[in-house]
Parts: structure tokens; C-alpha cells; sequence
């Protein structure tokens, strides 16, 4: 019965849900732009807050530190490299920023994110909004990698590298009703080619903060922003892995704080997120077209997948015969290894008359 059951279920709901979205799609937009309104209105004061904003280094970091700056906060800038900071510190204090404390940090490291949320709460005795920016993309296919040392790797960054910040400064933000705010992606939902650890790690961060958001309930508010391609180079340098000085892999890579950015998408994208958060939004998306992907995904991945294909082969096809291909095909499969993975004892093999009678 339950079999019958699901299988009417699987023909009547996903049209008769399409059905309904489309006449309530009016109503919610109304409904939506009352609310946007509304927060507009009663949007948080930033004058004397603390932000705290991890990868303030990157393109994307530097930028929301000029935005909060801009509200008269009190910054606290983290990356690994310090001597970055510096110039963008100096920037933000012309802006109008209040005290701004640049600190060196890991954000993949959990005694770091102790010690930067530490310092911070001491300093300025509070903590009121954690951006995290972090992120490290990549631009080669899943098979191209050629050493999986970098996988890990890709995972701390885009994954850990925001859930220790967050881990350490829940506390603090739960005193003062603060916010996280992190820095998502589409590709975290909407399949993209050369961009599959990344955007595992992206789905992971989101499905994450989804989760967060309900067990903190309103003693802290959850800002998820995603943005879609913003500009810059993906394959415009080398990302060197060393491990104890000795072992080095190198792939293509797209990092944010190194990226080449062009035009003021970047900036926009800052602008839309900063905006957000102050407002109390659980979501912000620049741009905000991409929805229309999700809901194919949801209700048509189909048609989704089908439109992919053909614009990547269409998009593919005039450089197809003019581009080399980055990394050959194998010569032949990989050895199998010297031992196998199981171990079956004796009596529990068949002998081989057997094996034939069956097949």
C-alpha cells in the first residue's frame, strides 16, 4: 500500500507544487518586497559594532571590510599574511571604519580561531557580526588532478576554514545577538564543470549553516550569501602544496585573494551582502536570476542537465580544435595494487568447477 501510495504521490505533487508556486509566486514577491522594506527601515546600526571578517585579504574579504567601514564598525581584519592587511586597514580607517586590528591567523587551525576571537572579544569587549570569507577554488577536471594531497586541502579552507571561526565565536555572538555571515556560492546547488571539489565543499558549508541556523534559533542570525561568477581568471597561476618541505604538488587553481578581478561586480557582490546582513536577511544572492537553475533542479532536473550539456558542448566546440588538451590521456589503466583490499580465507573460495557449472 505504501508502494501505491508514493507512487501517486511521485505523478500528482511535482506539477500540482508547479501549479501552485505559479500562482502564489505574485503574492510571495509582494509579501517579500514588504519585508525587504521593512528591514530597510529598521536595519542594524553598525556605529561601534565589532565585525570580525576571516580572508579579509581576498578580493571578496577586502571588499566587505570597505562596506562595513563605510557603516562606521569596528574591524577586525584575519589572514594569513598579515603584511596584506596593512594597506587594506589604512583604506578602511579613510572610510570611516572605528579601530581597526589587523591579525594573523589560520582559520583552518582551531587554536588560531580561539586566539584571533580571543584577542578580539579583549580588545573591544564584544563581538557582533563573523564574516566568513575564506574560499579556494580550482580550474581543472576531477581526473586531472593527478595527486589527491591537495583534496584534504581544499576541504580545511572552504569547509573547516569556516566552521572553527564560527565554532569559537558562537559564544560571544550569542551574548550580543550578533550574526555569522558566510560567503557561499551558486556552485554550492548548480553543477559546474572543472569546479567539483569546490563545490562539494561549498553544498557542505551551506547544508551546515542551514542546520546551525535552527539550533541557534534567534539568539543568532545566519546570513548565507551566494554569488555567481564575478570575474577574475581561474586559470591564471600555480597552487603549490608543500608538505614538510619535501613533497610539492602543483595544479591550476583559482584562489580569491589572488584572482584578477575586472569591473565592480566584486564590489557590488560586497555591497549586497554587507546590505544584507544589516538588514537581517537569511539569504542574499547576486545575482538573483541563478533561482530559476534551482527550481529546474527541483522540479525538472532533466531539462536542467539537457540545457547544461548543450551549452558547455556549444561553448566548447570552437576551442575544442584551436586549445590542446591540459593534461593527456593515460597510457594505460593504473596498476592494480600488490595486495587486494579484502582477504577471503580459503574455504570460503569456490572451487573453479563450481564457478563454471554456475556461469
Amino acid at each position: 500500500m505504501e508502494q501505491v501510495v508514493n507512487a501517486v504521490m511521485d505523478l500528482v505533487v511535482p506539477p500540482a507544487s508547479m501549479v501552485m508556486l505559479a500562482f502564489a509566486w505574485p503574492t510571495l514577491s509582494f509579501l517579500r518586497g514588504v519585508e525587504w522594506a521593512l528591514k530597510t527601515l529598521t536595519r542594524e546600526d553598525m556605529l561601534g559594532k565589532v565585525v570580525v571578517i576571516t580572508g579579509a585579504s581576498s578580493a571578496i574579504g577586502e571588499q566587505i571590510a570597505y562596506e562595513y567601514a563605510r557603516r562606521n564598525a569596528n574591524l577586525v581584519l584575519v589572514a594569513r599574511r598579515e603584511h596584506r592587511l596593512f594597506g587594506i586597514r589604512d583604506n578602511a580607517r579613510l572610510l570611516g571604519a572605528g579601530q581597526v586590528l589587523v591579525i594573523a591567523a589560520d582559520v583552518i587551525k582551531e587554536d588560531d580561531c580561539r586566539r584571533l576571537v580571543s584577542d578580539t572579544v579583549t580588545y573591544f569587549g564584544q563581538l557582533n557580526h563573523l564574516v566568513n570569507t575564506v574560499s579556494l577554488g580550482h580550474d581543472f577536471n576531477f581526473e586531472e588532478a593527478g595527486d589527491t594531497t591537495a583534496f584534504p586541502h581544499l576541504m580545511d579552507i572552504n569547509f573547516w576554514g569556516n566552521v572553527y571561526p564560527t565554532y569559537a565565536a558562537l559564544p560571544y555572538l550569542r551574548r550580543s545577538h550578533g550574526r555569522v555571515v558566510v560567503n557561499a556560492s551558486v556552485e554550492s546547488w548548480l553543477p559546474m564543470p572543472r569546479m567539483s571539489l569546490y563545490s562539494a565543499a561549498k553544498a557542505a558549508v551551506v547544508d551546515f549553516y542551514e542546520t546551525l541556523r535552527y539550533e541557534v534559533k534567534d539568539d543568532v542570525g545566519v546570513t548565507v550569501a551566494t554569488h555567481g561568477w564575478v570575474g577574475g581568471d581561474a586559470g591564471g597561476g600555480k597552487f603549490t602544496l608543500e608538505e614538510g618541505g619535501a613533497a610539492e604538488m602543483q595544479m591550476q587553481w583559482k584562489e580569491e585573494r589572488e584572482a584578477t578581478l575586472s569591473g565592480g561586480q566584486v564590489e557590488a557582490y560586497a555591497r549586497a551582502l554587507v546590505g544584507g546582513a544589516c538588514r537581517g536577511d537569511a539569504y542574499v544572492k547576486r545575482p538573483s536570476w541563478y533561482d530559476v537553475f534551482l527550481v529546474f533542479r527541483v522540479f525538472a532536473p532533466d531539462v536542467l542537465a539537457w540545457t547544461f550539456r548543450l551549452l558547455l558542448s556549444a561553448a566548447a566546440a570552437p576551442t575544442a580544435a584551436a586549445a590542446p588538451a591540459r593534461r593527456p590521456p593515460p597510457a594505460a589503466l593504473p596498476a592494480p595494487p600488490l595486495r587486494p583490499l579484502l582477504e577471503y580465507p580459503a574455504a570460503a573460495r569456490r572451487p573453479t568447477a563450481q564457478l563454471q557449472k554456475l556461469e
